[in-house]
């Protein structure tokens, strides 16, 4: 693609693709038309306006996608967003099978990058459910109230990092398996680590 708007990094990424290459670069090209900067963020291609990350492009084993950040804000005309998990409180996907597909929707595509960049320039912002907002499992709940070191640093964490625990502990099914997933991230909270650091 001779465009120079384009960045050498997505270019490496496109490289190497081993699945959805065509619908990569046909979304890709769909972006570039777009009033975007081209970007390679989370090993992914991200667009952005004004330093402020709009959509990416990702793969899965049986769809590609376009996600777009702040798509809770979109009006979804067409129906078509898709609210990847149930903790998603902003992102949304636009989910692709075939690249005829992604063909066939182009001016749809644009349209909704289009209405994602007037988010940007508006300033609109999701409003997060705040930690307190999320449940906290009574096996973790009961660690809070019986060793107050543990509640200490639970508190001193941020609220990103407070929410990725209790959602990791809430997604267990079993209290046993959650019982096991606050045992084993004592000592990451306890050096007021997150979950993943």
């Amino acid at each position: 693609m001779a465009n120079r708007n384009t960045n050498p990094k997505v270019d490496a990424f496109l490289s190497r693709a081993e699945s959805w290459k065509a619908e990569f670069e046909a979304l890709r090209s769909i972006a570039l038309e777009c009033d975007v900067t081209e970007d390679l963020k989370w090993g992914v291609p991200c667009y952005t306006f004004e330093n402020s990350n709009v959509v990416l492009i990702h793969g899965f084993k049986a769809y590609c996608a376009m996600l777009f950040v702040q798509g809770a804000l979109l009006k979804d005309s067409k129906g078509i967003l898709i609210q990847q998990t149930e903790n998603s409180q902003s992102a949304r996907q636009i989910r692709f099978t075939s690249l005829a597909e992604i063909t066939g929707m182009k001016p749809v595509i644009k349209d909704y990058i289009q209405e994602a960049i007037a988010v940007q320039k508006a300033g609109l912002k999701v409003n997060f459910k705040t930690t307190k907002e999320f449940s906290i499992p009574e096996e973790f709940q009961v660690k809070l109230d019986t060793v107050p070191n543990v509640k200490t640093a639970f508190e001193a964490l941020t609220p990103g990092r407070q929410r990725a625990y209790l959602l990791h502990f809430s997604s267990a099914k079993q209290s046993a398996t959650r019982k096991a997933r606050i045992e084993k991230s004592m000592p990451k909270i306890l050096e007021g680590k997150g979950l993943d650091d």
